[in-house]
């Protein structure tokens, strides 16, 4: 099936991949934008919408593309309004917003899914179902850009709270999924710097992670090592492949056709910006 997807927000991520791929299909339909600059949206071609209440009344699903804060205030109002929602992590800015946007979700009873680009990879469900093979007991994760140093990501929310809010979900959902639910997080270091991370696993594994968006010069691609007694498995990055959004868009649309729930729903979201706030709280 085909959904109508409003589209919430208009900034450099929006233009880059969700107008674009929300409007080629063939699981979506882009019908139109709210944004907080109204100019900004216009060169999507789609209806601009004042109010956010009037895209509501105009599509089937919303898809955000806004800073934390502001998609846990609006994700409320679209579920509240009966839509499905599309999320970018982290969920929200803090832990009380990311739980009354999830709680939301669950009293609407909407389906919802996040945006975490890695786990919509037929490259990144290859690794992991290797890595099950290899009774794993430990792993590595690293994210290190200099995306805050400058460009289309060097926006105020990511300069203000750094590398553990930003990428830190992809990397942590990652470990999460090779290794097991993350039961424990000790972290240090400085957040606008470099950030280690320390993760307890329910299975026993224990893993680490290193976040950095404040690298000058060339980095290695981000990637994800995991041990275990029968062997060693590695992705990175580079490895994803281009389809990952058109098969996170089909998915979407599969959610919101069986009015089902998707394994990395908004409660998934919740999960990680918990293991985030604790770091976090570790860090100040």
């Amino acid at each position: 099936m085909t959904i109508s997807v409003g589209l919430v927000g208009a900034g450099p991520w929006a233009e880059m991949v969700h107008a674009p791929m929300l409007a080629a299909g063939p699981d979506t339909r882009l019908v139109g934008v709210w944004a907080r600059r109204p100019e900004a949206a216009a060169r999507f071609g789609v209806p601009v919408f004042t109010r956010v209440e009037e895209l509501f009344d105009n599509c089937e699903a919303v898809a955000f593309s806004v800073p934390p804060a502001v998609q846990a205030e609006l994700g409320v109002l679209a579920a509240k309004a009966g839509k499905a929602l599309l999320l970018e992590k982290p969920l929200a800015a803090d832990l009380d917003g990311a739980r009354r946007l999830a709680d939301a979700v669950g009293e609407a009873g909407v389906a919802s899914q996040m945006v975490l680009t890695w786990r919509y990879s037929a490259a990144t469900r290859s690794f992991l179902a290797r890595v099950s093979a290899i009774e794993p007991f430990g792993g590595y994760a690293a994210n290190i850009s200099g995306a805050m140093l400058g460009g289309d990501f060097a926006t105020p929310w990511r300069l203000e709270r750094g590398a553990i809010l930003d990428v830190g979900p992809h990397m942590i959902d990652m470990l999460d999924a090779a290794l097991g639910r993350v039961t424990g997080v000790r972290a240090h270091g400085n957040p606008l710097g470099w950030v280690g991370l320390l993760l307890e696993h329910e299975t026993g594994a224990v893993s680490e992670a290193s976040l950095c968006m404040s690298a000058p010069g060339a980095t290695p691609p981000s990637n994800v090592d995991i041990y275990g007694r029968l062997g060693r498995e590695t992705i990175n990055g580079e490895q994803l492949g281009s389809d990952v959004f058109a098969v996170m868009l089909s998915e979407f649309a599969e959610t919101v056709g069986r009015g089902g729930g998707h394994p990395l729903d908004a409660a998934h979201g919740l999960r990680l910006q918990e293991i985030i706030a604790d770091a976090e709280r570790q860090l100040s």
